[in-house]
């Protein structure tokens, strides 16, 4: 799960991270009402969408009046923002952060993550500070510094001050990024964090460190135990099927292809999505329905496929262990009747109950076609499309 920068640097701020004054708002009166509480000559009003690049597009500005506030927050709220990370449609601006402005001396990046290669949290540092990472990291790779935290040291000195040279900080500064580091390892550890994004880390005139953007990302896995954090989700940010789809447990991935494919387990999933690739087509998802589902949830897996209206076909593909045969095509039946299934649909399955599973699926009256194994199953379906 995503969070908004405000909402990431609240969080930082917490613990004990180095983050500017600021404060959010949802109307042009409420932007101007926050310039004149931080009492600052000048603010930077952001724009908060879940995407990268508000700068180049448009959405962060210097002012340093509470009329010039709440003019461009009223040229942002409630309209689209289209930046390289939103697609052409854009995502809509319904708040804005006003933050005191800095000034900036140097620009730095530093990143926090899951490291699954090293098999702990990882730091990654950088002097190219307000460049995408990425690209960084494609261009001048020499200039990304990776180090592992041993979990059972965490952030040592040693750790801190060979990422604070590395990075070309001095004297005090060493300190401070030092203690910096600490806290965003805490913030990372103890809110099930995925991901800590600080793009730029400034160093200021004056010398000090501070995070001037923020980024963070949650393991979903572990939001049970964070209910203040999974309060901050913002449905609107998100796709509108995988808000739909998790509402029935289901694991949706939305995808760039045309066949939507339905299976239970992760395993099998991308083995499903390999194989359709293997026969020239392109997974429009992943969606596992997992291994106990009931038809509710079958159903509902299979009309939030269908609710792409790039999905030409439609591959379902399982295995029967604890989930049954005959439970899956009882869903499939009843939501294809709900939906009025219009697509190509094939299905593969083996295991529990399948000689029952398949005598639903024939008696049903609609027009399914069923396959031996996966690879006629994934054969099938491209062909049906016409891929």
């Amino acid at each position: 799960m995503n969070i908004h920068e405000f909402q990431a640097k609240q969080i930082l701020g917490r613990f004990g991270a180095p983050v500017p004054k600021g404060q959010a708002a949802s109307t042009p009166d409420e932007a101007a009402s926050a310039f004149k509480a931080l009492g600052q000559p000048k603010v930077v009003v952001k724009a908060q969408i879940h995407a990268g690049g508000r700068g180049k597009a448009g959405g962060v500005k210097l002012l340093s009046s509470a009329d010039e506030v709440r003019d461009f927050a009223a040229k942002l709220l409630g309209k689209p923002l289209v930046t390289h990370q939103t697609g052409p449609e854009g995502r809509v601006v319904r708040r804005v952060y006003i933050e005191e402005a800095s000034q900036v001396a140097r620009e730095l990046y530093l990143g926090m993550l899951v490291d699954r290669k090293a098999g702990c949290v990882s730091v990654i540092a950088s002097t190219e500070g307000g460049m995408d990472i990425e690209e960084v990291a494609a261009k001048t790779p020499e200039k990304i510094l990776t180090e592992p935290i041993n979990p059972l040291l965490g952030v040592s000195g040693f750790l801190a001050r060979k990422i604070a040279f590395s990075l070309g900080l001095k004297d005090k500064q060493i300190g401070q990024f030092t203690a910096l580091l600490s806290a965003l390892y805490k913030a990372f550890i103890e809110t099930d964090a995925s991901l800590i994004e600080i793009n730029p880390l400034v160093v200021t005139a004056d010398g000090r460190v501070i995070c001037l953007d923020a980024k963070m990302s949650f393991d979903d896995n572990g939001l049970f135990r964070h209910p203040d954090i999974r309060e901050l989700r913002d449905a609107n940010e998100e796709d509108p099927a995988e808000t739909e789809a998790a509402k029935f447990d289901l694991s949706y991935v939305h995808l760039d292809g045309n066949i939507g494919c339905m299976v239970n387990g992760a395993g099998l999933a991308m083995a499903t999505m390999d194989i359709v690739k293997i026969y020239g087509a392109e997974p429009a998802n992943f969606l596992d329905v997992g291994g106990g589902a009931s038809t509710e949830k079958v159903a509902a897996a299979f009309r939030i496929l269908l609710s792409d209206t790039r999905v030409k076909g439609v591959l379902i593909n399982i295995f029967g262990g604890i989930m049954r045969c005959d439970v899956l095509a009882q869903g499939v039946v009843e939501a294809a009747k709900q939906v009025k299934l219009s697509v190509p649909l094939v299905v593969r399955m083996e295991g529990t109950n399948v000689t029952e599973g398949k005598k639903i699926l024939a008696d049903s009256g609609i027009k399914v076609i069923t396959a031996s194994d996966m690879a006629d199953a994934a054969r099938r379906i491209v062909k049906e499309i016409g891929a």
